[in-house]
């Protein structure tokens, strides 16, 4: 029995999760055809700006690739306008003459830019700010055109300018106002928003009246013309003044239209066979064009689409909040106030922070933040919720960690937060969601809550709250997602990226110099800083940096991991999980001699020797080496073990001698510092004896050669492996693990594994500069094998008494 058909049209934020949420709970109810006017899949439109800015690029802001729909068995028609709705036929017709017939049409056509109807519009030059193509034009405009003018000084407009900014033009914002936002700020925050945006280089032209745009010699635009007489020159006019319920195609098709597609409260329009959500839409009179109203929108559409048939929609309270990084502004309900009504005001105008709260019958209506807007969730919620602060009236303005008894004050805004408190307002998201799914999903990382509960992934003005719950709920265990923006401590302002560029551009070769040019706060550095200092002078400089064991962490000084009661845990390496009588021996006796309580097989197939005194380790070091066995590094952010099976040299499903390969993979690495730890595995055939799949590198064995995985970690959240590409020799295997491990070792940030980088940079890139490139490749190999050849070959010879020595060093060191 076929399925019904439904059909969207328009590949938006607003209909691409009405699909989400139909997905969870009916994910096979209907054939679903998706047709999009734009060449990209669905994208985070509210993003643009930082796109603009160059802050991000598009491939960030992508919400859901081509697999997405793939994996979800969605017939994907992009860059495909539809020109008709048959409603007798029910059918959809685009431009290029597909047809597609429905059962059900869901309509997400967006809104389209207001472009005033004055002369001159359509000069070249002149463009809406609404799509990845705008922001595209303007970026190369950027580069060609000094002269920028913005009509508009409203939330897009002032986030074009800002971006437009930031690529070298100079901006003028022409506002119809008196003040700029004056739909989401009061005429004070609105000042002070604008003096932020006149230190950045800004002008602004307020009250103003646009009377023409003037072409040059070559027929684009040239200048601007005001209804006063003044005219500014203009190379780009980006017009910004207010965006329309894009409701053409609905029109056409004889569906009630007025302000918007007119829905009801199940986001049904007067043809029952026809829904709509998004900017699209008008309802109870209202048209939304914030994204947390249009995903509310979606979640009750989605529920009759699968004939549950129990949810309504009845409206929205909106929030506002501009994405111009170091500008931090939140408004929501009635700012202005008025009668019969209460105004709590803070004005600190040298330090840049404006409270406003509007209160009405001891419940907060409405309120502005500038410069401060940490507690703008609760103060949010308070006005959505219409619950009575009477009782917390003299504490109010200064925010939810004040308020209530003595051991809330000093808590950060998340520990203080209700588990019922709304946290991410575009997706509705509470505390106590994403609680429950840090706790219960294993999440550490900002990434990851995005991903698990979609907070923080619209506009993104929630991460740092985001970031407080992580650190409230995991306590010490949490570690902040490395980001290119963030300092590397307290220590400086810098980023991991700086520091790197700085240290390969500079050709610096030490702590000291690094901090010393980098001005480090604290010159000295910290213990977050320095071992990511030594680590990225000696993966940089390989035969110049010289390796401070003082910016070591103890495990790595002492050879051996530090374990709950004071003892060390040492594991000699087994190269492959091969051994040998003689190298079991050398163990045992080790165990004996120094009275090991404990000897365990560990998961990577070597031997754990736990419950080591700290005065015994050089000895035990020493006797270990004299059977020729050193460290399996099994404390240090470096090569830990290359696990395999037994492989095509013994079992009878082998296609391929596994246990050499795994020999081979761990003696090219030995010695291989590395951000962090880097596991490998061997599997002799597809049956995958070895866990190649959850592995930093993993290989598998087929009949034609192997198969080459990459980023995977089977830690406390497992991430599985992704396939990077097949091979037919064992050179190839060790050339392209070694290029991927190189290309790892040079980007990756300190403490940051490698799943954690392939998200961050992508697994297209890494194809890129891996598979694709070969002439990169073998220079990362041999880069990776030129930093390695000052390591001796420990199975050949002896380490000529520089384990003793170092060991020697640490005896009189601290812990």
């Amino acid at each position: 029995m076929s399925k019904p058909k439904l059909v969207m049209v328009g590949n938006g934020m607003a209909g691409v999760r009405t699909l989400e949420e139909l997905f969870k709970i009916a994910p096979e109810m209907y054939d679903v055809t998706v047709f999009g006017a734009e060449p990209h899949p669905n994208y985070n439109r509210i993003l643009l700006s930082p796109v603009l800015a160059g802050e991000m690029k598009v491939q960030d802001i992508i919400l859901n690739d081509h697999d997405w729909y793939r994996d979800n068995g969605v017939n994907l028609h992009l860059g495909k306008k539809v020109a008709k709705i048959d409603r007798v036929k029910r059918q959809v017709i685009a431009e290029d003459g597909t047809v597609e017939p429905y059962d059900r049409l869901l309509l997400a056509t967006g809104s389209t830019p207001f472009m005033l109807p004055i002369p001159g519009n359509n000069l070249d030059g002149v463009i809406g700010y609404r799509d990845i193509a705008d922001t595209d034009a303007m970026i190369e405009a950027a580069k060609r055109y000094k002269h920028a003018v913005v009509i508009g000084g409203g939330l897009l407009g002032l986030e074009a300018a800002n971006g437009l900014k930031l690529r070298g033009m100079d901006v003028t914002v022409v506002h119809i106002g008196p003040w700029l936002l004056e739909r989401q700020l009061d005429e004070v925050a609105g000042r002070m928003l604008q003096k932020s945006l006149e230190d950045r280089g800004l002008t602004f032209l307020l009250e103003k009246h646009t009377e023409a745009l003037i072409a040059g010699e070559s027929g684009r635009v040239a200048a601007i013309r005001f209804k006063d007489g003044m005219q500014i020159p203009a190379e780009l006019v980006v017009m910004a003044a207010g965006i329309r319920p894009n409701t053409a195609l609905a029109e056409s098709s004889g569906i009630y239209c007025n302000r918007g597609i007119v829905v009801n409260d199940t986001l049904q329009t007067y043809d029952p066979k026809v829904y709509a959500v998004g900017e699209c839409v008008a309802h109870r009179g209202i048209a939304y064009g914030l994204v947390a109203p249009l995903f509310e929108q979606a979640k009750v559409c989605a529920n009759h689409l699968a004939n549950y048939g129990i949810g309504r929609y009845t409206g929205s309270v909106t929030s506002t909040k501009l994405k111009v990084t170091g500008i931090d502004l939140f408004s929501a309900g009635d700012y202005m106030g008025g009668k019969d009504t209460e105004e709590i005001i803070l004005n600190d105008a040298a330090g840049g922070v404006y409270k406003k709260l509007v209160i009405k019958d001891n419940k907060l209506v409405g309120g502005v933040l500038y410069g401060d807007t940490a507690d703008g969730p609760w103060y949010f919620q308070l006005l959505k919720d219409g619950k009575d602060i009477h009782e917390i009236r003299d504490q109010l303005l200064f925010g939810q960690s004040m308020v209530g008894d003595v051991g809330h004050q000093g808590q950060s805004k998340a520990a203080a937060m209700s588990d019922d408190a709304e946290v991410c307002g575009c997706n509705g998201v509470k505390k106590g969601v994403i609680v429950k799914a840090i706790k219960e999903k294993g999440l550490f990382t900002l990434d990851e809550v995005k991903k698990h509960t979609k907070a923080a992934s619209s506009c993104g003005s929630c991460a740092g709250l985001c970031e407080q719950i992580l650190a409230s709920t995991l306590g010490g265990a949490y570690q902040a997602t490395a980001s290119d923006k963030k300092p590397m401590c307290g220590c400086t302002d810098h980023s991991h990226e700086d520091v790197r560029k700085a240290i390969r551009e500079r050709e610096l070769t030490s702590v000291e110099a690094v901090t010393k040019f980098m001005e480090w706060k604290n010159a000295d550095g910290c213990e977050k800083c320095r071992p990511a200092l030594n680590y990225y002078l000696i993966s940089t400089w390989p035969h110049l940096a010289k390796d401070d064991p003082q910016s070591r962490f103890i495990n790595e000084r002492a050879h051996a991991n530090i374990q709950k009661d004071g003892t060390y845990s040492v594991v000699p390496r087994m190269w492959g999980g091969l051994t040998t009588p003689a190298e079991l021996r050398a163990i045992a006796d080790a165990a004996e001699k120094y009275k090991v309580p404990t000897v365990k097989v560990t998961g990577g197939q070597r031997i754990d020797l736990l419950g080591v005194k700290k005065d015994d380790l050089p000895k035990m070091w020493a006797d270990l080496a004299a059977a020729g066995m050193v460290s399996g590094h099994a404390y240090g952010k470096s090569i830990r073990t290359v696990k395999t099976c037994v492989g095509a040299e013994h079992c009878r499903f082998g296609t391929q001698k596994s246990m050499d390969m795994g020999v081979k993979l761990e003696k090219m690495l030995f010695g291989m510092w590395s951000p962090h730890k880097v596991k490998l595995a061997v599997s002799g055939c597809p049956r995958n004896c070895a866990e190649a799949g959850i592995k930093d590198v993993g290989v598998i064995g087929v009949d034609s050669g192997y198969e080459i995985y990459v980023a995977g970690n089977g830690g406390i959240k497992t991430e599985v492996a992704e396939f990077l590409c097949k091979v037919a020799s064992d050179e190839e295997v060790m050339e392209v693990s070694g290029a991927f491990l190189q290309l790892y070792r040079e980007e990756g940030w300190y403490l940051e594994r490698t799943c954690h980088y392939v998200q961050r940079v992508g697994l297209d890139y890494v194809k890129q500069k891996i598979v694709e490139d070969g002439e990169g490749r073998k220079a990362l190999y041999a880069r990776l094998l030129d930093s390695l050849k000052g390591i001796k070959d420990p199975w050949a010879e002896r380490l000529d008494g520089e384990l003793k020595k170092e060991f020697e060093m640490l005896a009189v060191q601290p812990a």
